[in-house]
């Protein structure tokens, strides 16, 4: 296979505008999710709350992001992609303004959840966007969907340190002002793009999990999740850092999730096979957190970093699994499976803290140990129905939903 970061035409690097425009606003809407761990301590002391009440920024968050998930396909295929993400973006502008005026715990949490609502008509429709309008096919249109995802998930603690340390209502508003930018280079560089001939239902979604392969995934998904969202949203309060501390130790976290996921992985994948690299990236991922959260303070900072490379290397192999293991269109694919993986997300921060309550600050980390290697598991148990080769994949001349659909 030839070096997607090759200057050549199906280079990840050589794309439309439409492409970098999408990509870049996407950056942004990353962002929002590690944005505010540097500054969940700093949030329960501003707003006299404790460590459960403030988890719930990220339950709402992905709660709302997991249900939406179902309307996503529905919307999109009626008014159109390109309507479809200015709409998220409005929405995501809305509500992370209004985050930042928040004078009780209880705002914020549904403000939070209004921003979620925004972010999965984004985020969903815009991955289809640029798998359509991609130069290079689908391996680079999963690349620099996954540079755009690396690349935001490691600046969103950064901003939010930086702008944090001022006032923890700085990096809502920083971000309303991003995606905001991020609305008008959408509307600037990326034309509407054609309907499909089909609509597609809230079910059509759920349909698609009837596939063994995809059902599979997003199970496995689900499992892996809860792990990554247990080191995302209760370390920070493990570290008890200052929000310049704990950014950089996120935003490190972020650089190894970017570079692992875009340089790595698919490295990995060509010399040992996508479920081979999947199970055993988990089952040390699962090792990782055990030792985040038994070691001293020095090794929960070295192992929350490192788990950023594990964090990489799956998230690009469940994107290809989602997108290529299932028959069904795309769009509908993925909504389907990210309807079951973003439960978990929504799950792990609100039972993290709960179970250090009711045990002792060691068991989350055990919990999130177990559900990553219930995850290597099912890869191993479903490895028939799970493999396949995604970097085979073929463009069709046709197009489904919307975006251009590449065979197997």
């Amino acid at each position: 296979m030839d070096d997607p970061f090759d200057a050549g035409a199906g280079s990840i690097l050589r794309q439309p505008k439409a492409v970098w425009a999408t990509a870049g606003a996407s950056v942004v809407a990353f962002m929002g999710i590690g944005l505010i761990n540097p500054i969940l301590p700093s949030i329960a002391k501003g707003l006299d709350a404790t460590t459960s009440q403030v988890s719930l920024l990220f339950t709402s968050y992905f709660l709302i992001t997991a249900v939406a998930m179902l309307l996503t396909g529905f919307v999109s295929s009626r008014i159109g992609g390109r309507r479809t993400l200015l709409l998220g973006l409005a929405l995501v502008v809305v509500f992370a303004g209004l985050a930042g005026t928040s004078d009780t715990v209880g705002q914020l949490v549904g403000f939070r959840a209004g921003w979620g609502l925004g972010n999965a008509l984004f985020v969903s429709t815009a991955l289809a966007v640029i798998v359509g309008a991609a130069a290079g096919g689908s391996a680079s249109a999963i690349l620099l969907y996954e540079s755009a995802l690396g690349l935001g998930m490691a600046c969103g603690p950064l901003l939010g340190a930086v702008l944090g340390n001022l006032s923890w209502r700085y990096p809502f508003f920083g971000t309303a002002t991003l995606m905001a930018v991020g609305f008008l280079c959408i509307t600037a560089f990326l034309k509407e793009q054609p309907k499909p001939a089909r609509k597609t239902s809230i079910l059509d979604p759920l349909r698609a999990l009837g596939h063994g392969g995809l059902a599979s995934a997003a199970v496995s998904a689900f499992f892996y999740n809860y792990t990554f969202f247990t080191v995302l949203a209760f370390t920070p309060f493990v570290l008890n850092m200052t929000p310049y501390r704990s950014g950089a130790v996120f935003f490190a976290w972020g650089v190894l999730l970017a570079v692992f996921s875009v340089l790595v992985a698919p490295r990995m994948q060509r010399r040992f096979g996508s479920l081979k690299v999947l199970g055993g990236s988990l089952v040390l991922l699962a090792a990782d957190v055990l030792v985040l959260g038994y070691g001293s303070h020095t090794a929960a900072i070295v192992c929350t970093i490192l788990s950023g490379a594990f964090i990489g290397v799956n998230n690009t192999v469940y994107t290809e699994l989602a997108l290529g293991v299932s028959d069904a269109p795309r769009p509908v694919a993925s909504a389907g499976y990210n309807f079951v993986r973003w439960f978990a997300a929504a799950a792990a921060p609100y039972f993290a803290p709960k179970i250090e309550e009711w045990s002792d600050i060691h068991i989350p980390f055990v919990v999130a140990a177990a559900t990553a290697v219930l995850g290597a598991v099912v890869v191993f148990v479903r490895r028939d129905a799970l493999a396949h080769d995604a970097e085979e994949l073929e463009p069709r001349h046709a197009t489904e939903d919307g975006v251009t659909v590449f065979a197997n």
